[in-house]
């Protein structure tokens, strides 16, 4: 069949689409790619989600948007790419619950197990009955019965994580009662560990990550060298779209059973509602009221996902043949779920579409140049050439901050910084990101627990400067493997220094300004 020129155009178009999108060939263990009209989904919907995303208050750095099995949309907004893995938070609870699932398959264990026959030598002196009866199952629905939820508590103090969850009082019958439970989660891992003698990582590289081609993760311990279950899990962005297409296909992989389809239906339905006496009204516009399966959520429009904190989402849509993975930090998850029932469910369609090169050439032109802003771009030479190569000293503070260094050169600060007598040294690029590691650790959500990134990589940052005004200089480094960033704004009065620390996640935000002064 003859191609007309236009038709030739558009194919060429969707061949530089489908490999433009990441920048480079896709390895052969990547998922397909193809074009959003080609499988049934307006480029116009991504085009203004993608608009709607940058005029909104979250702060997008990946989405995958697969459709029929195929990515038809992906992006990364700069400095964040394609090889970098990203904190999942409590997406890694779905995980968790997977190797459950393989566990249960293989008869190591069953849903129905008492928890306390797993650690004997750790109980309490006194059992009560709640703790008794309490199951795996109980776990896995967030519906252990303590309340309050004692994980932070007990990862900051305790260093024997199932002992301090075994201690904690049961107030509700196992379940019966909803309450989101990290801990809970945690407990999951160390069953998994101890029916299994893996952790929960090992012990999934070959039932999920090896035959789902997912490579380089990497997962938090607790002191005792058990996965953290509840959180701590790092995946890239196509991993995380795998592991939500391996559910939409009930467990198939290539053709192969890879998670039996029976725990797949287990794990995706309703086991138990979060409110079930919240009005209606409530209940209609919330995606934390359609109930919670093992380990994920239930959406709606009959969909169900695996989310983490500030945004970290993995959607699977059955009726639509869809998922969609998102990395973020947001401050608000709900909003920024709201952008995708708004902009991308209404843009999928029944059936192919009727081809348009403009809206693909736009859609690709805004995947491809997604960015994150850098510091403002003011210069100031005078000041910079005062204080370059000097040192200031700072007064005795909270973050054991003793020493500043910074040297200007070449459209580049390099900063160094020295902490409990540790130096920390970054270089940070003037309207660009320059890409380096530390082994400070960065802001975290549970940055204070026990053996917090023990056994992990250097953190890979990216820094950025500028003056925002003749005096003030902001540093900005992204913590780019994770969805935070440290600001550091430095105020310069002749020998004389101010430092303010802002962390995204608004966590540690209440310190007061450092002083120093210039070392002679």
């Amino acid at each position: 069949m003859k191609m007309t020129g236009r038709k030739f155009g558009y194919a060429l178009l969707l061949f530089v689409f489908v490999l433009g999108g990441c920048k480079k060939e896709q390895p052969t263990t990547s998922l397909p790619r193809s074009f959003p009209e080609a499988e049934g989904v307006s480029s116009q919907g991504i085009i203004d989600f993608l608009d709607a995303a940058a005029k909104s208050r979250h702060e997008f750095h990946s989405i995958m948007f697969l459709r029929h099995g195929k990515v038809i949309a992906e992006g990364w907004w700069n400095p964040y790419k394609p090889e970098l893995k990203h904190t999942l938070y409590s997406t890694s609870k779905s995980f968790t619950a997977t190797a459950v699932g393989f566990a249960v398959s293989e008869k190591r264990l069953s849903v129905n197990d008492k928890v306390i026959s797993f650690f004997p030598d750790l109980l309490p002196d006194t059992l009560s009955p709640f703790l008794s009866n309490l199951k795996v199952k109980d776990l896995l629905s967030m519906s252990a019965g303590q309340d309050p939820d004692p994980t932070f508590t007990t990862v900051v103090k305790d260093s024997n994580w199932v002992k301090a969850f075994l201690a904690v009082p049961i107030v509700h019958e196992p379940g019966t009662k909803f309450l989101y439970n990290t801990l809970a989660t945690y407990m999951l891992s160390a069953i998994v560990q101890k029916a299994t003698g893996e952790k929960v990582i090992d012990f999934l590289k070959p039932r999920l990550f090896e035959p789902l081609a997912i490579e380089g993760m990497d997962w938090e311990v607790d002191p005792h060298g058990i996965n953290c279950g509840g959180w701590g899990l790092r995946l890239k962005a196509e991993d995380m779209a795998k592991f939500g297409q391996l559910f939409l296909q009930k467990g198939k992989w290539n053709g192969k059973q890879v998670l039996p389809a029976a725990w797949v239906e287990e794990a995706t339905t309703l086991k138990i509602y979060q409110a079930p006496d919240a009005p209606q009204s409530k209940k209609d516009s919330s995606d934390w009221m359609q109930g919670y399966c093992y380990q994920m959520w239930r959406c709606r429009h009959n969909c169900f996902r695996a989310d983490g904190a500030y945004g970290q989402y993995i959607i699977v849509m059955p009726d639509q043949d869809a998922v969609i993975a998102i990395t973020c930090e947001t401050p608000d998850m709900q909003d920024e779920i709201n952008l995708v029932w708004e902009y991308l469910l209404p843009a999928i369609k029944t059936n192919k579409l009727d081809e348009n090169t403009a809206l693909a050439t736009n859609l690709k032109q805004k995947l491809s140049s997604l960015a994150l802003p850098f510091p403002v771009e003011g210069n100031n030479s005078v000041v910079a050439s005062q204080i370059s190569g000097k040192t200031f000293v700072l007064e005795p503070n909270g973050k054991h901050l003793e020493t500043m260094n910074f040297q200007f050169m070449d459209n580049m600060c390099k900063v160094s910084m020295l902490i409990d007598s540790t130096h920390y040294n970054f270089s940070l690029g003037s309207g660009k990101w320059i890409s380096g590691e530390t082994t400070l650790p960065g802001p975290d959500l549970l940055l204070l627990a026990k053996a917090h990134f023990v056994g992990l990589p250097p953190a890979k940052v990216a820094g950025s400067f500028g003056w925002k005004d003749e005096n003030t200089l902001e540093l900005v480094l992204r913590y780019i493997e994770s969805p935070h960033t440290e600001s550091i704004t430095c105020k310069f009065d002749k020998n004389k220094v101010s430092v303010d620390f802002h962390y995204s996640d608004g966590l540690n935000n209440s310190q007061p300004e450092l002083k120093g002064v210039m070392n002679d």
